[in-house]
């Protein structure tokens, strides 16, 4: 029996199609005849036969990448040159290398670009060894920076035949844009790249570290924040009076109580918290530096949790989306409502509840490293580094309680507060 689906999926020319779920059975597929718009024959793991109007029929296989876990297909080949066993056969071989964190897609095209040895294949081979090990946002941020600013320009070239003079027309391409930041990053990418190529035995030199300096240096970014205490509880009452979605306000009030990055906030999971515990673990796959990341909870944050649980707590997100539950709230979500709440972007941001709570913690006397270690900064020894992801934590949840109270005490008693400073040695 055929199940038509009317549920909105799309082709690769975003026209609508149906979605016709079978037992797929070679005779099932030799029998597929055309209609008036596309659909799909549907087999397990995420392969289908997709039929077309003009009577050709794909084989493709639907994955999440492992890197940023965004939707992509993979071609299997077309019927009849390739039969329902072998299609599955290369399904299967596409997921053993998911399996292993390699993104199928990204190994086609690195193979076949691969007898040129160019930048692009050396690249996305690099890519696709290294970012499994990486925050998704991180590698889709390095990815998508390469196809879109670099590939393009010496993608098809090879890598050993590549000059300091080659790179620096696209770091200046990207500069001349105005993004002075991404010129560099995408200069340390490419010595990435190169030193990759080398080790590989595809190049003999990177070119890359005779051009420090070509691109002027980028202004540091800043962050808006708010750090006089009065005008922080004229902040926190007004999120506290915030009217829109419940699930935003919930987010605008734990934000300055955790001072995570606003990315780590927005995709929270509630497999991640312990509410009896009073512990939030950010797995080191969604953490920028790569590393477990513990957030000791006050008894004001877990009572928002407990508060808002009820609303969102029987699916994955802490905050979801408005439109659906299985998005996390959109990155503009936070600086949108502080927006609302009459602050623009040169006076507060989402991110500069980090800032908030570093500058004033630091005047409280709590100890350097506590703080930075609760901000989850770089850590400059990659050995101590694998080791000290607890490091300070018994300091660290005495003094995200007391930086819970003070706010607290901005909040109801404006201009009355005195910190509790923590005492020396």
């Amino acid at each position: 029996m055929l199940t038509v689906n009317f549920g909105g999926n799309f082709d690769g020319n975003t026209s609508p199609r149906e979605t016709v779920t079978v037992m797929l059975t070679p005779s099932a597929v030799s029998n597929a005849k055309p209609q008036a718009k596309a659909y799909k024959l549907a087999d397990e793991r995420g392969m289908y036969l997709l039929v077309k109007p003009d009577g050709a029929r794909w084989w493709r296989f639907d994955y999440r990448r492992p890197d940023t876990k965004k939707r992509n297909t993979l071609s299997l080949g077309t019927f009849p040159d390739v039969s329902l066993k072998k299609a599955r056969e290369r399904r299967d071989e596409a997921r053993k290398l998911l399996a292993d964190g390699i993104d199928p897609g990204e190994k086609r095209k690195a193979e076949s670009l691969a007898g040129a040895d160019s930048f692009e294949a050396v690249a996305r081979e690099w890519f696709a060894k290294h970012s499994p090990n990486w925050a998704a946002g991180h590698a889709d941020k390095i990815i998508r920076r390469l196809e879109r600013d670099v590939f393009p320009w010496i993608g098809n070239k090879p890598i050993a035949n590549l000059t300091a003079p080659d790179v620096l027309a696209v770091l200046r391409k990207i500069d001349a844009r105005g993004a002075r930041e991404t010129a560099h990053r995408a200069h340390q990418n490419c010595g990435q790249v190169f030193r990759y190529a080398i080790a590989t035995g595809r190049a003999a030199n990177d070119p890359t570290p005779s051009l420090r300096g070509a691109i002027p240096r980028a202004q540091a970014v800043h962050f808006a924040s708010i750090t006089n205490p009065d005008r922080i509880g004229e902040l926190l009452r007004a999120i506290d009076s915030y009217t829109g979605y419940y699930v935003t306000r919930s987010a605008l009030q734990l934000a300055p109580l955790v001072f995570v990055r606003p990315g780590e906030l927005r995709a929270a999971e509630w497999t991640e918290i312990d509410l009896d515990k009073r512990e939030w673990r950010i797995p080191a796959e969604r953490m920028k530096m790569g590393a477990l990341h513990i957030v000791p909870l006050s008894t004001q944050a877990v009572a928002i949790l407990r508060e808002l649980q009820p609303l969102t707590g029987n699916g994955r997100l802490v905050f979801p989306s408005l439109h659906t539950r299985e998005r996390a709230m959109s990155e503009n979500t936070v600086n949108a409502a502080l927006r609302r709440l009459g602050y623009d972007g040169d006076t507060m941001t989402g991110h500069g509840f980090r800032s908030m709570a570093s500058t004033l913690l630091n005047e409280q006397g709590w100890h350097r490293d506590a703080i930075e270690r609760q901000l989850a900064h770089a850590e400059r020894d990659a050995f101590r580094a694998a080791y000290n992801y607890a490091e300070h934590l018994p300091e660290r949840r005495k003094m995200m309680q007391s930086w819970a109270d003070y706010l607290d005490g901005l909040r109801t008693s404006p201009g009355k507060v005195v910190p509790i400073k923590r005492k020396a040695g």
